[in-house]
């Protein structure tokens, strides 16, 4: 069973929000969830109507059943001090190099240590033990960052043990890939039934396949409901012009709008309502579409549905419902 979960996804796919329903879900009936945060965005405390998270892992949410949410919002500079303690015991020193801007230099003029650093913490989360040996979290939830950059973000400690050969940066790369690279971790990848989501989401996972790591599965999100049945699809899509002004003519009668309370009323409207029904059915043609595109990825797959009011906190333990409904835990 997989106890890292990476979600990643295309901008305006609405990841942040996966990932923390996700936590919920993966939290329920008593068991210990750490979501994590790496684009240091403020994301998940938004979504829990929290205070800003701090570099310190806190407790936010209760899951049903008793389970716990607890989050981490990673800071690059913050998490070199802690590399720099372990394996250095710079301690004082390594402050003294905060202080002076050397940390911030560093992560700026390399932007695979920053990723190292972020990938390195939440790793060290999905290996750490309490006393008595058992996992501190039973599940470790990564908010990553978009599906563009996913693979690069996840691979760049291969590419540090590489450069490294020898000493603790080399060991602890390998340590981390050794994670990211096993069936403990999943990287699952939110998307919508829209044409440059789906085409990212598919090109995504072949980049990850690529690079052997763990692909998990598919969250296709803000999913709209239907509408119209299959008989008024038909309709629709042939702009039976007829067919919708007696439907809407019958309507009209039955709220009492029709008649000669509204004379000409259903004529009107029957264009504009013809165009729209033209429209829905484009749309339902390309979500068939792309379900089609999902499904031959041979991944296992989630829906969530488009929550009309937006997502508070409410909405996010629906989903965690959705999500675990569907067998997702």
């Amino acid at each position: 069973m997989s106890r890292l979960h990476v979600v990643s996804g295309k901008g305006g796919t609405g990841k942040t929000t996966v990932a923390a329903a996700l936590a919920l879900a993966l939290a329920a009936e008593g068991r210990r969830t750490l979501l994590v945060e790496v684009e240091g965005r403020q994301g998940i405390a938004q979504l829990f109507e929290t205070e800003p998270l701090p570099y310190e892992e806190r407790k936010i949410a209760v899951a049903p059943g008793g389970g716990e949410v607890f989050a981490l919002a990673i800071d690059a500079e913050r998490a070199l001090l802690d590399y720099l303690q372990m394996f250095y015991k710079l301690g004082s020193a390594g402050r003294a190099l905060r202080k002076i801007g050397a940390i911030d230099f560093a992560t700026t003029i390399a932007p695979g240590l920053r990723d190292v650093l972020l990938t390195g913490k939440a790793c060290e989360a999905v290996r750490r033990k309490d006393r008595t040996g058992r996992f501190a979290y039973d599940h470790v939830v990564m908010d990553a960052p978009p599906t563009g950059r996913i693979t690069r973000f996840l691979n760049v400690n291969d590419e540090v043990a590489g450069l490294a050969r020898i000493g603790p940066i080399h060991n602890q790369a390998q340590a981390v890939m050794r994670v990211l690279k096993s069936p403990e971790t999943a990287v699952h990848l939110v998307t919508l039934l829209e044409e440059m989501p789906v085409q990212e989401t598919v090109d995504g996972i072949a980049e990850l396949r690529g690079a052997r790591l763990p692909v998990g599965s598919v969250v296709v999100n803000m999913v709209r409901p239907r509408v119209l049945d299959a008989a008024d699809v038909d309709i629709a899509a042939n702009g039976s012009r007829a067919a919708v002004a007696r439907s809407l003519a019958h309507a009209l009668e039955r709220t009492g709008f029709g008649g000669a309370r509204r004379p000409g009323l259903a004529e009107r409207l029957v264009d504009p309502l013809v165009a729209q029904a033209r429209e829905h059915t484009e749309r339902l043609a390309l979500e068939h579409q792309g379900r089609a595109e999902i499904s031959a990825l041979g991944l296992p797959t989630y829906e969530l549905e488009l929550l009309g009011d937006g997502v508070d906190l409410a909405g996010l333990y629906r989903m965690a419902r959705a999500l675990r409904k569907q067998g997702c835990e």
